[in-house]
């Protein structure tokens, strides 16, 4: 959309601006002139008093008097005696049948009521595997209202969490040319080897065309092919050739509320492979800028760990379906507990669009070149405003019909402000190809107004 020019045309003085070393892709905050550092969670190359239990002792018996009836001679006293015992065993007898009725009739009600309160204790089976091999593990909610516990989620994510490995090329200290590993993570999305995962992750396989590499939990390892990268939204689709995977239950993150248990599952250090982190969501819609490309990513926070090796993983929620990709963390030392994951629901719609399209559709495009060293003292030096200069209009594009010229300044767009280059991206990428909006541009010592009609950016 914007190519950045490096040096400002009608200045031939060097510019101020000091570089920033940018390592394993560092994930940059930007709040006016101060800076904090994200990194993303990349890659790695090659921890009541107890009281005695209550018994309950009976009372000790106590002996009873001696009742011991001295022997007479049966007459009618004890004839009587003989009745009165027939009869009270008589009654004894009927008591004990009565009793026996009763108690069956008491056992088959506790039996009802069992049965009964059993039905209610059920689990609520939210999705059960039915592909992999034979003698694979099938994940099932085991709790009520379809929460998981942890323990299946686990079981289940390993089946759905992949480690991903590529050899990159780089110069060593000694000036020499070297190799080494590097490992992320990414998770199954079909069934027939679609495989979700950060675009920085494969990012120098995809650059250099290198190989890349799938391992599962079992340790079989295939050969993967990239089916298609977002690098503004961070989010690349891999393929292997496999069938009858345990493609993961993606969720809704639009639906997450802060609060909300999370799980995140991957391969920190890419040496702890398929470790699970629990925590929370601490906060939603972050915009967290990349310093290589300059474009915000909005991400919702969370304070499982998240570590080198945990980039492209999933993240799930307490019913076992993936609601983000992890993606990146903050980056200093002394802080803990703080990631960011892109939304699934963004990352889906990205993801369908690079199988079915190619590329992202409906990103809105400008069509300029713009030169990224204009800054406030060029501004103040010339005596012209702050914002975006342009250097050069593509032919045929929206701009270009809309009247925009090489040497205006872009200082606003719909009302939102322009002081540079960075936001004259973030202010395009608000909107959607089709959309008219109005830009301010200062041109010759005069302020105008035109209307763009944004076109969709195709990759090129």
């Amino acid at each position: 959309m914007f190519v950045p020019e490096d040096d400002f045309r009608p200045v031939n003085e060097k510019t101020q601006d000091a570089e920033t070393d940018r390592v394993n892709g560092e994930y940059h905050f930007k709040n006016g002139y101060s800076q904090r550092i994200y990194s993303d969670a990349h890659y790695v190359r090659a921890d009541e008093s107890t009281t005695p239990p209550r018994y309950y002792t009976p009372p000790e018996r106590t002996s009873r008097p001696d009742r011991t009836i001295k022997k007479k001679g049966v007459g009618v006293g004890a004839l009587i005696a003989c009745c009165l015992i027939c009869a009270m065993l008589g009654s004894l007898g009927g008591a004990a049948l009565v009793g026996h009725v009763m108690d069956q009739r008491v056992v088959t009600l506790e039996q009802g009521v069992s049965e009964l309160s059993e039905s209610f204790r059920q689990p609520t089976v939210i999705k059960q595997s039915t592909g992999g091999s034979a003698g694979s593990v099938t994940a099932m909610e085991t709790a009520y209202n379809g929460v998981m516990s942890a323990g299946d989620l686990y079981d289940m994510a390993c089946e759905q969490v992949v480690g991903v490995t590529t050899e990159v090329t780089y110069t060593n200290y000694f000036g020499m040319r070297s190799s080494a590993a590097v490992s992320g993570s990414g998770f199954i999305i079909t069934a027939d080897g679609y495989i979700l995962t950060n675009y920085h992750v494969i990012e120098d396989a995809y650059k250099a065309g290198l190989d890349v590499n799938v391992m599962t939990h079992d340790g079989t390892r295939y050969p993967a092919q990239i089916a298609g990268v977002e690098a503004d939204n961070d989010v690349a689709v891999l393929k292997i050739e496999a069938s009858g995977l345990n493609a993961a239950t993606l969720g809704n993150s639009d639906s997450l509320r802060v609060g909300d248990t999370v799980y995140a599952v991957g391969n920190p250090l890419g040496e702890l492979e398929f470790s699970m982190t629990t925590g929370h969501v601490s906060a939603k819609d972050r915009s967290i800028v990349t310093e290589s490309k300059g474009d915000s990513i909005t991400m919702f926070q969370i304070d499982a760990a998240v570590n080198s090796g945990n980039s492209g993983g999933p993240v799930y929620n307490a019913r076992g379906e993936v609601v983000g990709i992890v993606t990146a963390k903050y980056r200093s030392s002394g802080v803990e507990g703080i990631g960011f994951a892109i939304p699934i629901s963004d990352a889906v719609a990205i993801a369908q669009d690079l199988l079915t399209s190619g590329y992202v559709t409906g990103k809105a495009h400008l069509g300029v070149s713009v030169n990224s060293k204009y800054n406030e003292m060029y501004a103040q030096y010339y005596g012209w405003p702050v914002g975006a200069y342009i250097d050069s209009v593509d032919q045929g594009s929206s701009a270009e019909y809309a009247g925009i010229q090489s040497g205006d300044i872009i200082t606003a767009i719909d009302g939102d402000t322009v002081r540079s280059y960075d936001d004259l991206r973030a202010a395009v990428k608000r909107h959607a190809a089709g959309e008219t909006v109005e830009v301010a541009l200062y041109r010759a010592d005069q302020n105008y107004t035109v209307n763009v009609t944004f076109d969709e950016e195709r990759p090129t």
